[in-house]
This record gives structure tokens, sequence and C-alpha cells, in this order.
């Protein structure tokens, strides 16, 4: 199996990599994450450059594989955290182990990246019953490259779109929970709020209230102001299983709502 996924990583990694056009500019707040601009945030595309992801992307369609998903929750890694690692585990049991729930999240992704795993087999024939996104915080480093009109709110909010119309046409009978883009103080600074709040108001558009529904947190996460709340999060951007309880707690009358009371 080892020697397999090895052979599967090294045909991945030799494909076409990302767009590898020069940013123009960066936006208040720094760069999210290192990495290369991958063109309009509404275009999917690979981070074939990065063997972590690569492995990711083969892990997660080797889950899609085994099924048996009602809850599907896709984005970065403030959702890979969450049924990822140990310290955050427990917490995604309690609150999701009575569904058939499984995270689909990939670190440091952008729109771009999810529409690319979506697009290439992470949710084929999986048919999930409720679908969770949230995306778009490792979007706000890059201001649109050369060639794109879209000013950074409408690139974002155009990837958004295109995530869920690529959910949709994936799983067309699932009704899917969007999730508004969390507050963002890292390098201690909370300059990203304002375009985060003008892109929630952008994508709270999206949803009809019937098979989307838009979800915003950031009244229980942050201060009026975008600070956020002290033991929310660990460095200002992912959660504490305290900020996790919240986002749980926001959830469940919908998810219950849609999937029935979890089993005990």
């Amino acid at each position: 199996m080892i020697f397999i996924l090895s052979l599967m990583l090294a045909a991945f990694t030799s494909g076409v990599g990302v767009n590898q056009t020069t940013p123009k500019a960066v936006a208040p707040g720094g760069s999210p994450q290192q990495g290369q601009p991958l063109g309009p945030a509404d275009k999917p595309a690979a981070r074939n450059e990065d063997p972590t992801w690569v492995k990711k992307h083969l892990e997660l369609l080797e889950r899609a594989k085994r099924g048996n998903i009602d809850l599907y929750f896709e984005g970065d890694s403030i959702t890979r955290r969450w049924e990822g690692e140990v310290r955050h585990k427990t917490n995604w049991d309690q609150n999701f182990g009575g569904w058939k729930a499984a995270s689909f999240g990939a670190g440091g992704d952008r729109t771009q990246n999810v529409l690319y795993r979506i697009e290439n087999g992470e949710l084929d024939g999986l048919n999930p019953k409720v679908i969770v996104l949230l995306i778009g915080t490792n979007n706000l480093g890059f201001v649109p490259v050369e060639g794109s009109d879209a000013p950074l709110v409408d690139d974002i909010s155009k990837g958004i779109k295109a995530c869920l119309n690529a959910l949709r046409q994936k799983a067309p009978k699932a009704r899917i929970l969007l999730i508004g883009i969390t507050p963002r103080n890292t390098n201690g600074t909370t300059a990203l709020i304002p375009t985060i709040n003008q892109i929630n108001s952008r994508i709270a558009k999206f949803a009809d209230g019937k098979t989307i529904k838009y979800l915003n947190l950031n009244d229980k996460l942050a201060d009026k102001d975008g600070k956020v709340y002290d033991g929310m999060t660990e460095d200002g951007l992912h959660f504490t299983n305290k900020g996790y309880q919240v986002w749980a707690d926001a959830m469940k009358p919908i998810l219950i709502e849609w999937l029935g009371p979890p089993s005990q």
C-alpha cells in the first residue's frame, strides 16, 4: 500500500503546477501562508508543488471511496483540524459522532484548491445529505493576478460561489450550510476584518434559505471591531475547542432540522 501511494504521489506531483504569475500586491495583515498565486478565485487549481497537499488529496480520495457520509465538511485548515488533530478530535466526536460525518478540509486551501478537489473525485458518488462549507480566508493575502479585472472582494466572492456551484453539481440533492469567513487577527491586527465583512455580505446573498443556508459566527467569536475574544482561537485564526464549540452550537439547530437528531 505504501509503495502504491508513493507511486501515485510521484505521478500526481509530476503533473501541471499552479499558476506562477506574480501577485500585484499583498492585502493588509500579511499573506496567510507561503505559496504561489493561483489565478482567479473561481478557477480550479492544484497545489502540486506541495507534497503534503498532494498526499492529503490522495487520502481524501480514498476516504471518499469508502462512502457512508451524510454530513460532509469542506474547507481549509480550520475545517481539517477539527476532525484531523488529536486535541480537537474529542470535541468533533462529541458534536458529530451521532451523524455520519467526515471532514474534507485541507490545510492552506483557497477557493481554487477546493474547486480542484471537488472537481477531481473527492465528492464523487457520495451524495451526502448536508454539506458544510467554510472557505476564503486563505485567499485574503493575494490580490487577483494580472489578467483578472475583479478586485479582492469580488474575486473571493466569485470563488465561493464557484465552490457552491461545484458542490451542487456533484451532490445535487444535498443541502448546503455556507459559513461566513471567520475573524482573522493574525499578525496581531484586525486590518482584514472590513474585507471579511464585505465578502460575507456578498456571500450571504447566495443562500435561498432552503437548499442553501448562510450562517455567520463572527459576533460570537469576536467583538464589534473584529477582535477575537480570549480563548476562541489559538493564533488569531484557528479555533480552540471553545471556538469549535461555538461553531457546533450555531450549526446544530440547522443540522437537526436537516438530518434529524443524532443517533445515541
